[in-house]
């Protein structure tokens, strides 16, 4: 699913002016170019997970605190678009992976470390709107 500039997709939040290319792997070297891809996650079908910095990067998605119940988010790849509506904005523990699981239905989700608070997460997960 990999596009010709390397990327598998891209994300967008129109609420919170995001527009950021996802590279495989949840690693530095692909947040430096904007979000990670969970590799344990689905790329589309299921539960897609993607991480991105909070802070003190050219890409940071800190600001994915502040969603609300019901704000979109855009995700496209080779094999669509696909738009997905946010029904949880959590703080959580950093060791807590439950999030990522595989899901029956399609859904997002993005994690981002919470400033000054390492051992803190936010999550958010949004479901597809049909």
């Amino acid at each position: 699913m990999e596009r010709k500039d390397g990327s598998i997709g891209t994300l967008k939040i129109p609420s919170l002016n995001i527009n950021m290319k996802v590279w495989e792997g949840e690693t530095n070297t692909s947040m430096a170019k904007g979000l990670g891809h969970y590799s344990s996650t689905s790329g589309w079908d299921g539960n897609v997970g993607v991480c991105g910095h909070n802070r003190g990067a050219k890409y940071t998605i800190g600001s994915i605190k502040n969603l609300k119940d019901g704000d979109t988010i855009t995700y496209t790849t080779v094999y669509g678009t696909r738009t997905y509506e946010v029904v949880t904005v959590e703080t959580i523990a950093s060791s807590d992976w439950s999030y990522l699981q595989a899901t029956f239905d399609n859904r997002i989700t993005i994690t981002t470390c919470l400033a000054n608070q390492p051992s803190k997460r936010v999550c958010v997960q949004a479901v597809e709107v049909k």
